[in-house]
């Protein structure tokens, strides 16, 4: 294939809104050493994407950032020393582009897509060949385009220091990108599921999928309580906890002797409880608090073998997914909170 010479990508021009991605074009440079050109046939936004254009992400971004860090594309070229990779494969790059194994490091969390360097909202880009990861066979590129970010969070919370057990209990809150993964990925692992949203809506959806309980916790504020009831006081093994503040009180109280509490997120629009008992409950529950900042590449590749091994139970949710012009609807309808899984961009 013919190496493009320009590609046409969103950059946000003044941060405060994502109304401020605009479309630009840029001249297509041909890969360097150990590098792959690749077309990006599709991207997945995240609530992270919100935060960067709204200029309320934990790190700050780069100026005129290119937004998004998930993406599934075609290689199209590649530079001088690629050996592992050929032209025509199908690849996900990593959410830290050189966290290859092990834990991060500051160096690493500053190659992360998005937002400390320029993401993946663009037609072509290159990457280095160590961040890519070939997509699951039957996935669509819609499908893989789901990964990296959202699915990889999920399994390194409920795969990673406290691996999942058959017949563990686990929480997952909301029915978001990450809890949609989480749910999936333990059912496919045996485990019995505790679904919640805010939705009955939504939970059909997730009974749909194989959760076992469903608790809507507008209904049911104590929602905590519940969680109790459903396992028999003991509590759950793992939560997947993206609310933050105002959720991880409650997540404190539904776990049990030993389990995990996974920290992903603060989507919690609830004002945050100062739980008088939290820090004494985490003590006499010897819980682990395990803040999760995505994956590497060595747990990406398990992941997706996971994914090839249970392929019924591991279709990604994709609520919806827009043209590239379409973008700034696709980040309004993210940010309406509206969704199921996840908001796909289909670029080529």
């Amino acid at each position: 294939m013919t190496i493009p010479k320009t590609t046409r990508q969103y950059q946000l021009s003044k941060v405060g809104s994502y109304d401020n991605l605009e479309v630009r074009e840029a001249p297509v440079s041909p890969p360097k050493a150990y590098e792959a050109l690749v077309k990006v046939h599709a991207v997945s936004l995240n609530y992270r994407d919100l935060l960067v254009t709204k200029g309320t992400y934990m790190s700050s971004a780069l100026d005129q950032v290119i937004p998004c860090s998930d993406m599934a594309g075609e290689v199209i070229a590649i530079g001088e020393g690629v050996k592992d990779w050929k032209i025509g494969d199908r690849v996900c790059a990593n959410f830290s582009l050189d966290h290859i194994h092990g834990n991060t490091t500051p160096e690493i969390k500053a190659t992360s897509l998005g937002a400390t360097i320029h993401g993946v909202l663009t037609q072509y880009r290159t990457f280095p060949t160590h961040s890519l990861v070939r997509v699951p066979e039957h996935y669509s590129y819609e499908d893989a385009s789901t990964l990296p970010c959202a699915a990889l969070t999920a399994y390194n919370a409920l795969l990673g220091l406290v691996p999942l057990k058959a017949g563990d209990y686990v929480l997952a809150l909301g029915l978001g990108g990450v809890s949609t993964w989480g749910l999936q990925f333990a059912l496919a692992s045996g485990a019995t599921v505790i679904a919640t949203s805010s939705s009955d809506e939504k939970l059909e959806v997730a009974a749909k999928l194989g959760a076992q309980h469903l608790i809507n916790y507008k209904k049911t504020p104590n929602w905590d309580e519940e969680v109790l009831k459903i396992t028999n006081g003991v509590g759950v093994d793992h939560v997947i906890e993206v609310g933050g503040q105002g959720t991880l009180g409650r997540s404190m109280n539904s776990v049990r002797i030993g389990g995990c509490i996974n920290i992903i997120g603060f989507v919690s629009q609830d004002a945050a409880r100062n739980d008088a008992n939290f820090i004494a409950n985490a003590i006499g529950k010897a819980a682990v608090m395990r803040g999760i900042l995505i994956g590497s590449v060595a747990q990406f590749r398990d992941m997706n073998r996971l994914i090839t091994a249970n392929p019924e139970k591991t279709k990604p949710i994709i609520s919806k997914v827009f043209s590239f012009d379409q973008a700034l609807d696709a980040f309004k309808y993210l940010d309406s909170g509206e969704h199921v899984g996840k908001v796909v961009i289909k670029v080529a």
